[in-house]
């Protein structure tokens, strides 16, 4: 049996995957959710997601949002992060910083992200860069697909 593929999803990836449960990244659910893949999350990147969840654009009751909510963290690794996580390429946009040292410290094998910021920086990191797509294309993606 595999073990599970260790993954950094971006806020805006978890927030298509568990908010538009007819998606095209509503597969990403079942990934988690079966043990395929397994998301990696920090104090500073939950929280991230609960803020985003009580934003207005969504008009998300809180019962809602606890349900959304249990359909990812449950599901994920917990990472503390340290004060230094090594040497890693400054993002331009400073909130998504958080990503990069969570994928290091979680030892993650990719970050997925839809985020020009963050792909900008494949190859420059010691884990792959990948879209939604790409990682759904991925033999993660092709196994939970049969």
């Amino acid at each position: 049996m595999s073990t599970a593929v260790r993954a950094v999803f971006d806020t805006n990836v978890v927030l298509s995957a568990v908010l538009l449960r007819q998606g095209r990244l509503a597969p990403l659910r079942a990934l988690w959710q079966s043990g395929q893949c397994l998301p990696l999350v920090s104090k500073a990147t939950a929280d991230e997601l609960l803020r985003a969840l009580k934003y207005p654009k969504f008009r998300l009751a809180s019962e809602a949002q606890q349900e959304l909510i249990a359909d990812f963290l449950p599901f994920s690794e917990v990472v503390m992060l340290r004060s230094s996580p090594g040497k890693l390429p400054v993002c331009r946009d400073p909130a998504d910083q958080v990503f990069l040292e969570l994928a290091v410290v979680g030892k993650a094998k990719c970050l997925v992200s839809g985020d020009r910021d963050l792909l900008a920086l494949a190859g420059k990191v010691p884990f792959r860069m990948v879209s939604p797509a790409e990682f759904l294309e991925s033999e993660v993606g092709r196994t939970w697909r049969g």
